[in-house]
């Protein structure tokens, strides 16, 4: 098996254990499951950023973004009140510094946000499990 071969196999076998854990995941465990993928293609787009790949930059900014923007939607304003309001607020201020970050180039501007949203995760994992089984459908 040659590095193509075995790198394509490896991606696919990925993407079939990402695949069988999104199927499975309760709502909780989804939030978490896009949290971990902003917080990787962030960090995957300093790499680009500091290689000078500009396409690849770009492309991984823009899935980072359109993560946040998923979370964004995500939020439940009559149920999370005022949380959920300063939760889009923050998800708006991380999507434009993302965007910000790729204009200018500046890698500390992805690590803010790195930050910020791993000090979201760190509070969404924090997370009782009775509150979570009382918060799904059916809890």
């Amino acid at each position: 098996m040659n590095y193509a071969t075995g790198h394509s196999a490896l991606k696919q076998y990925r993407n079939i254990g990402a695949q069988s854990g999104i199927e499975s995941a309760d709502p909780h465990r989804l939030v978490q499951m896009l949290m971990d993928g902003a917080l990787e293609k962030i960090s995957t787009a300093k790499g680009f950023m500091q290689r000078g790949a500009i396409a690849e930059k770009g492309a991984h900014i823009s899935w980072a973004i359109a993560i946040i923007d998923g979370l964004r939607a995500a939020l439940n304003k009559d149920q999370g009140g005022s949380i959920a309001q300063n939760l889009e607020d923050l998800y708006d201020y991380m999507s434009r510094r993302l965007l910000q970050a790729n204009v200018e180039n500046k890698p500390e501007m992805l690590d803010e946000v790195g930050i910020l949203m791993q000090e979201i995760k760190g509070a969404w994992d924090a997370i009782p499990q009775e509150v979570k089984a009382n918060a799904l459908p059916g809890g």
